[in-house]
């Protein structure tokens, strides 16, 4: 359709001329925000909201404030909508909301992305400017939503109903955070997991050090895709391959899945994007709530150090409060331990696709092959994951899955990645680039808000103990914030704006 609309074009500007008081259509304008480059999402809102009539205005990724407020102003824009993925870009947000309020904009502010959310946008970002602010949950709600906010008849009725809505969440949001309770750190750490450290539970790596696997056969990670979360970029809610006999999404689904294979077919025959790796095993041992990592078995030279974070609500009885530091043996065992750490991309030789892509007006093969470079990554994320497991570490060399299975993730072993909820601290991504050297060995960047481009590209940290298991960290004290930003070397006010989304006293 969207290539339909770029033939037409010209004719329907003429007709625009000739028609004096045709009714210019309500502008939209897009971006993803400073430090971000994940644009999936905001790309199929921008063609929905295309085909519906509205014109968009699409600033692109790591756009900052001042860009978006200057570009607003100077196509004199109906509505702004603002886009990301990782949890840096939630600041990024309020810091806008706060901008339009100071400069004065009254115009509507739309907020979406993987990691935002209704409650996040009522009680962060709302309260800090006077116009709409609204929560967008996907593309199927972005033409509504636009509809209702330059309607003439509408808008009033529609704008006074949200704001009820959000002012009702900040309250029922201010009484639950009044009800919980937070141990302290101290009760916190005496209430860790027990872990078991014996030769049983210990397995000495097979590979030692850093391991680069450079330009590594796609139709062999392709063999790992799990498709379900294919299906809901493209808003098709359903599990594969059941969603392709779905009575409402089946018949699209399938087509959907034809089109993606043919793609992949032919990014594999032209060798189209690249897929890099970089992992590496060491020596560890835990000291409280930090993993040290050494060059040798000798532990004597230490060459980093992983910073975790520990659960601090109350627990039922029984319950322990984690920490990822729990699952490495502690520094006064004397026990010496092994721990982890990867960072994969499949996108390298992404720009040229999505260019040839965009010369052609072809917005879905260009959203596409974004989705396909994504479950690539998450693919070969899976099958590095698998090799370590059972050849390069070698703790489950018996170990024989379905894909289906390491989907369910039905193996020994977690691998959990900063910024995510068993380490909500993106901070941990430079400790883990250094020691893998992985901008200069498999060329991902790190952008100021840390996050990684290629955008299809997966890092994170190898645990191999029996017990491990992924866990979210939740909120966390004003007191461990200050603790742990002591540890990592950073003044609590930065180490507050990267924990943002947990803290529990803000």
């Amino acid at each position: 359709m969207k290539k339909a609309v770029a033939i037409l074009i010209p004719y329907i500007e003429e007709a625009k001329l000739r028609l004096s008081n045709a009714k210019p259509a309500a502008k939209v304008l897009m971006a993803t925000v400073k430090g971000d480059v994940h644009d999936i999402g905001k790309n199929i809102v921008g063609v929905v909201l295309a085909c519906n009539n509205y014109e968009v205005i699409d600033l692109g990724v790591m756009v900052p404030a001042q860009k978006i407020l200057e570009a607003a102003k100077s196509h004199n824009v109906d509505v702004i909508g603002l886009s990301g993925l990782i949890t840096p870009s939630l600041d990024e947000m309020v810091h806008i909301a706060k901008e339009m309020e100071r400069e004065g904009f009254t115009i509507p502010l739309l907020i979406g992305g993987a990691t935002t959310s209704k409650i996040h946008t009522a009680v962060k970002i709302a309260q800090n400017y006077s116009g709409d602010v609204i929560h967008v949950l996907d593309a199927s709600r972005s033409v509504p939503v636009v509809s209702n906010l330059v309607s003439d008849s509408g808008k009033e009725e529609f704008s006074k109903s949200i704001k009820e809505e959000y002012q009702q969440m900040r309250e029922a949001h201010s009484r639950r955070q009044k009800a919980k309770t937070l141990l302290s750190l101290e009760d916190s750490r005496a209430n860790k997991k027990q872990v078991s450290f014996t030769q049983k539970e210990i397995t000495k790596p097979v590979l030692h050090g850093v391991t680069e696997l450079v330009n590594y056969d796609l139709s062999e990670i392709r063999k790992y895709i799990d498709w379900t979360p294919f299906f809901i970029t493209w808003q098709l809610t359903g599990k594969y391959p059941a969603i392709l006999e779905d009575t409402v999404f089946g018949e699209e689904a399938k087509k959907l899945l034809n089109d993606a294979n043919a793609l992949l077919d032919d990014i594999i025959k032209h060798k189209s994007l690249k897929a890099n790796a970089v992992f590496g095993l060491f020596p560890a041992r835990s000291n409280g709530d930090d993993i040290e990592v050494y060059s040798d078995q000798s532990c004597h030279s230490q060459i980093a150090t992983f910073h975790t974070l520990r659960q601090q609500s109350e627990k039922r009885e029984g319950q322990p409060n984690k920490a990822l530091a729990d699952f490495i043996a502690p520094i006064e065992s004397g026990t010496i331990d092994y721990i982890g750490a990867f960072a994969v991309t499949t996108g390298i030789g992404i720009e040229e696709l999505e260019q040839k892509f965009e010369a052609q007006h072809d917005d879905y093969n260009k959203i596409m092959v974004k989705a396909l470079a994504d479950r690539l990554a998450e693919a070969f994320t899976e099958l590095l994951h698998k090799c370590v497991r059972k050849d390069f570490w070698g703790y489950s060399v018996s170990e024989e899955l379905s894909n289906e299975e390491l989907i369910k993730e039905l193996y020994q072993g977690i691998r959990p990645a900063p910024g995510y909820p068993a380490q909500p601290d993106h901070t941990e991504k430079l400790t883990l680039f250094s020691l893998l050297d992985v901008q200069k060995r498999i060329g991902i960047d790190l952008t100021e808000s840390l996050a990684m481009y290629p955008t299809a590209s997966v890092c994170g940290i190898y645990f191999a103990h029996p017990e491990a298991a992924y866990f979210r960290v939740g909120e966390v004290s004003e007191e461990q914030v200050s603790d742990y930003a002591r540890r990592k070397g950073f003044t609590k006010e930065e180490m507050e704006y990267w924990l943002s989304p947990i803290l529990a006293y803000k």
